[in-house]
């Protein structure tokens, strides 16, 4: 039942929109104008307040669509893509290439994750069109999922009308199913030394650049840099952001490291967390100036999200699967080395499995959507919703 033609028009128009984290406001009007069209009520859409709850730089909240079920006694059941794409596509321009849509010109294309959220507007679009049983089903649309899964931490269940279970699309092959993910800690060290004339007096500066650069060598030579194996532990550490130093002729007396790690065991992660700041603090007592004054580390952490591990007989996994199948393909459950919607949906205790839209080689300039797996997601969606309006869902 799926408009091919009409699939493809989603698509294609909200590649085009700009909407990095934080500022994805033409999004949300541009799926609001869209659902409008298929049928849904204004009362139906509204915005929660999360753009609120994180402060200064985000413009709108999370988009949240209601539906009415069409049966009586349905759990409501979550749909949900992010709208916010990372800045590598700041304007794309979409075009359809070999039975894909790829970006023209050197940008990423956004089909993480507007190939999710044109899907889930073809399927409301479809199931309106055609009077299709559903459930109460809510569609929702997070910010800010790419700079840390913020908008999906913010909302609350009770705005998205308690659901049962959820159906994430976040992926790539429309018949991965992914039933679980990793934990993530991201972590700042803001070094402080002493600023003193490169030239004139070297020896009397202690430099934060100096200390930092030694820290990250530390890590790296314990083999806790990049994917990280030890023993049957595994996990992944990064360095993603250095600023600090005003001239070339001036000891640089501040620096700031960022980075994350990340592992599907808590013990593990904390044990990564550990070793990055007993290296940091450990570089900052060694660099010193010829007076024997050393460097000084703030280490802080924040933690990004936690790890999560369904059960195939989850019902989400198991309804999930049936779809898959009925779409003619072999349901392939994973468990993936990254950070999803999911893993704050799982958290606050809503069953969430994600799955693919054919979008691939996110985050780089070679990203592109095949057009037959995204189509193939969206009849997985409507399938999703026909079996939760069945008894016994």
């Amino acid at each position: 039942m799926i408009n091919d033609n009409d699939a493809m028009k989603h698509l294609l128009d909200l590649l085009s929109v700009e909407g990095p984290s934080g500022k994805e406001s033409q999004v949300a009007e541009t799926i609001t104008r869209k659902l409008l069209a298929a049928g849904c009520r204004k009362a139906w859409i509204k915005q929660d307040d999360a753009h609120r709850q994180l402060g200064p730089g985000y413009e709108t909240g999370n988009l949240i669509v209601q539906l009415p079920g069409t049966v009586k006694h349905a759990p409501r059941i979550l749909f949900s893509a992010h709208m916010d794409t990372v800045p590598l596509c700041k304007g794309a321009e979409p075009v359809v290439k070999d039975k894909r849509v790829v970006a023209r010109g050197h940008t990423g294309l956004g089909g993480d994750d507007r190939s999710g959220c044109a899907a889930m507007v073809v399927m409301g679009e479809t199931l309106l069109r055609h009077r299709i049983p559903h459930p109460p089903i809510t569609l929702l649309f997070p910010i800010a999922e790419e700079n840390g899964l913020h908008g999906s931490r913010m909302v609350r269940l009770e705005d998205l009308g308690n659901p049962a279970m959820g159906f994430n699309l976040d992926g790539q092959f429309p018949n991965e199913l992914v039933i679980g993910a990793m934990s993530a800690v991201r972590w700042e060290a803001e070094i402080r030394g002493r600023s003193v004339h490169a030239g004139l007096e070297p020896e009397k500066g202690i430099s934060a650049g100096l200390a930092g650069a030694k820290a990250m060598a530390d890590v790296a030579a314990q083999g806790y840099f990049g994917r990280i194996v030890k023993g049957d532990r595994r996990g992944t550490a990064n360095l993603g952001h250095i600023e600090g130093g005003e001239a070339s002729n001036q000891v640089m007396d501040r620096a700031l490291f960022t980075g994350e790690c990340r592992s599907h065991s808590p013990a593990f992660l904390k044990r990564i967390v550990k070793v990055y700041r007993a290296s940091f603090e450990k570089a900052a007592r060694e660099t010193r100036n010829d007076a024997g004054e050393s460097a000084s580390v703030r280490f802080t952490t924040i933690g990004d999200y936690h790890a999560f591990r369904l059960k195939k007989t989850e019902p989400c996994v198991r309804i999930a699967g049936e779809a898959v199948r009925a779409a003619g393909m072999e349901p392939h459950p994973l468990v993936m080395d990254a950070g999803l919607d999911a893993n704050n949906f799982n958290q606050k205790g809503l069953p969430t499995v994600t799955l693919g839209t054919g979008s691939h080689k996110f985050h780089q300039v070679e990203e592109y959507v095949e057009i037959s797996e995204y189509l193939a997601a969206c009849g997985v969606l409507v399938e999703i919703a026909r079996r939760c309006a069945a008894p016994g869902c």
